[in-house]
């Protein structure tokens, strides 16, 4: 209804358009065009105005009158065709309406759409854009498309809009009904108009304009009485139809039943229609089978090993191992290369009745139909395993690639093919965890694993919400003095059921799931509220550092920033006495964002420093571009260093870089007199590690602290060999 209350104001806003237009044209109009030529085409447009054709099923008729408003336009330019289109318009509007709005706003259509196209031609082919016998047959079918488009466009979309607010209809549906086709009349009527004025210093322009009512009066008559012979024969038919009334009562009934029965297969067609057209049978990229298909050939096999127990087949589910690197180091477009020669290689050592498909990514799926024996399906996935190990030709490149590859099998009693994807899925996840580039078979001790490893992430989650969460400290201890000068944060879960959960237990699914950033942002707001009350209770301990971890994944947040300046703001904690720990591994994978990211912390005034350094396999070129204050040794270095020459080696180079650059050195895993002593050589100036204390509660670690105030002796020894252990207080649980 309120749409409906726009139809008038929206036609007298028209009527003003094309009134100023109307004005305008008349005020630049040139005297000396009126000639007979221009009064034979003004003769002729309203003659033919009043030849119009009711549209059926359309509240609109279609003239003929287009012709010769290109032809004006053509012959002499936009403010002569505006007036015609004035006078055409005005004999059009009073023949298809009496009322003085519907009359006037059938007038400023036809102008303000014929001023639209004449000044877009103007704009687009000239002042005089007539061609003549000259002129490429191109730049006449570009000037006559350019008429014929826009007037179509300008003329319907102006009534389209009138019509769809007087019905309260949409635009787009009203437009579509009733002048979507019209489009012909204006393209053959500014065809007619170029062909005019091309030939007509050939054949005589007044001979070509003399041809015109006549032929236009011939189709005009000839398709009335098209219209008129289907109204008869509507007719016709209606009266056959009230004849067979009394008949087609009696099959009411049935007709009704058919009715409804084409309704549903009409249905079911239009079910199917949908189904396979938003999922398609082969993909793109490979042109192999994909998921859908696959699910089909596997609920076959699953048919027939119900219907014969002597039937035999596996699934084996494929993903590649590294295959980031390919598309990090190479491009996505060498990555499709590769999928491509992939899924060739497969094809290859394939059966004419096994199956292969790319269920999406670097993931394949291959069924093999019809084995004897379990042997087979392994042997099988070895064999593609050794193919696909061979080197790949990408771009003048040579690549390796290796699988990781899950088994599973018809005997475990399967009668939905997403089980059985799943569990040769899981079987692929346990060939990664044992060290990729094999095959494992599934068995039922993997799926059991998979639930608990599922009740383990829910578990998490709600942990977090529980506050089942710990902090324990680890201390930091200067090797010359052997007194404590920070404490690495480390989070710990007592489980209420299943007590105290390892953390490279669920660490791996926290990062996972991404659930790694709330825990260590938990972690860090209550180790910097527990170690800055230890700086106010205790003076002495002010140069007290705080190391806490920061995941890989929260090196991408881009909210990092911003959380970690708002807990230290929150718990009042001294950004200079908080160092935040990255992998080696975490910084390389992404060295340009990471660097920015490092940047941007370092403002705030935190220290950072790499964890597990030497395990990453960076080059140490890359180092000083990142604004790191401390490198920690891994313990793999530090517990092999007293009887592996190799690994002192690494950490005195190590040493020797740190100093280079400036950087502190803390080695983590100290458990020896030994070690101690060799670190002490190498003037590294901090550790941690069993030789001083475990990880300890924030109570054990308060009294540690005490006992250091005190002027105690904290980690006094006992020698077992060259086993040096600490006392058994500090093994604080």
């Amino acid at each position: 209804m309120v749409r409906q209350n726009l139809a008038k104001p929206y036609q007298l806003a028209v009527v003003f358009v094309g009134a100023a237009a109307l004005a305008l044209s008349v005020i630049g109009f040139r005297v000396e065009h009126i000639g007979a030529r221009f009064l034979l085409i003004v003769f002729l447009t309203i003659v033919a105005s009043r030849f119009a054709v009711q549209i059926p099923r359309a509240a609109t008729n279609i003239t003929v009158t287009d012709a010769f408003i290109f032809l004006t336009l053509l012959l002499y330019g936009p403010e002569a065709t505006v007036l015609l289109a004035a006078v055409e318009g005005t004999c059009s509007g009073l023949r298809a309406s009496r009322r003085k709005l519907t009359v006037t706003f059938n007038i400023a259509s036809a102008i303000c759409a014929t001023f639209l196209t004449a000044h877009v031609v103007r704009l687009g082919f000239g002042d005089s854009p007539a061609p003549d016998t000259s002129t490429p047959f191109s730049h006449v079918l570009a000037l006559v498309c350019a008429m014929a488009l826009v007037q179509y466009v300008a003329h319907t979309t102006i009534i389209s809009v009138a019509h769809a607010l007087k019905t309260d209809q949409p635009l787009w549906q009203t437009w579509t009904r009733h002048y979507l086709w019209s489009s012909i009349t204006y393209v053959v009527g500014a065809l007619v108009a170029g062909l005019v004025v091309r030939f007509g210093d050939t054949v005589g322009i007044y001979t070509l304009l003399l041809t015109v009512p006549p032929v236009v009066s011939l189709i005009y008559f000839t398709y009335n009485k098209y219209l008129e012979d289907i109204k008869l024969t509507a007719a016709q038919a209606e009266a056959a139809e009230r004849e067979r009334a009394e008949q087609a009562e009696r099959h009411v009934e049935e007709l009704s039943r058919y009715v409804a029965e084409l309704e549903r297969a009409r249905a079911e067609l239009q079910a199917s229609k949908e189904h396979f057209q938003h999922a398609a049978f082969h993909d793109s990229l490979t042109g192999l089978p994909n998921r859908a298909l696959l699910s089909s050939h596997l609920r076959l096999a699953l048919g027939r090993v119900r219907r014969s127990d002597e039937h035999f087949f596996a699934v084996l589910f494929l993903d590649l191992d590294r295959f980031k690197n390919i598309n990090d180091s190479l491009g996505h477009g060498a990555g499709d290369q590769l999928l491509i020669a992939i899924a060739r290689r497969i094809e290859g050592v394939l059966r004419p009745m096994d199956t292969v498909a790319r269920l999406g990514g670097d993931e394949y799926a291959v069924l093999l139909d019809s084995l004897s024996e379990e042997a087979d399906a392994t042997g099988f996935a070895e064999r593609l395993q050794a193919e696909l190990m061979k080197p790949f030709s990408l771009g003048g490149h040579e690549v390796y690639i290796t699988a990781s590859i899950g088994i599973a099998l018809s005997t475990n009693g399967y009668d939905d093919p997403e089980n059985l994807l799943r569990d040769a899925d899981t079987a692929m996840y346990r060939a990664k965890e044992k060290g990729k580039a094999r095959c494992e078979l599934f068995d039922k001790l993997m799926h059991a694993r998979a639930v608990a490893l599922l009740q383990l992430e829910n578990d998490l989650r709600r942990a977090i919400e529980r506050q089942e969460f710990q902090v324990y400290y680890q201390p930091i201890v200067a090797l010359e003095t052997e007194k404590i000068v920070g404490f690495e944060a480390l989070v710990r879960w007592q489980h209420p059921t299943r007590g105290f959960v390892p953390p490279d237990e669920f660490i791996p699914i926290a990062e996972e799931t991404g659930l790694v950033a709330e825990i260590d942002q938990w972690v860090l707001r209550e180790a910097c509220r527990k170690v800055g009350e230890w700086h106010r209770l205790s003076p002495v301990n002010r140069p007290l550092t705080l190391s806490a971890n920061l995941s890989s994944r929260e090196l991408t947040h881009s909210d990092l920033v911003g959380r970690i300046k708002e807990t230290l703001a929150e718990t009042s904690f001294d950004p200079r006495c908080l160092k935040l720990e990255i992998t080696e591994s975490a910084v390389m994978d992404n060295a340009e964002a990471a660097a920015a990211v490092l940047a941007r912390l370092r403002e705030l005034g935190v220290r950072l420093s790499i964890d597990d350094f030497g395990t990453g396999y960076s080059s140490l070129s890359y180092l000083h571009r990142f604004p790191v204050t401390t490198l920690k040794i891994d313990r793999s270095f530090i517990g092999r260093m007293s009887e592996d020459t190799e690994k002192f080696e690494i950490v005195r180079t190590i040493m020797t870089l740190a100093s280079n650059l400036g950087m502190d050195v803390v080695a983590e895993g100290v458990e020896t007199h030994r070690q101690l002593a060799q670190l002490k050589l190498l003037k590294c100036e901090f550790g941690q590690g069993y030789l001083f204390s475990k990880p300890v509660d924030a109570e054990a670690a308060a009294a540690l602290l005490a006992r250091q105030v005190a002027g105690r002796k904290l980690f006094s020894t006992r020698v077992s060999g060259d086993l040096i252990l600490p006392p058994a207080s500090t093994y604080i649980n």
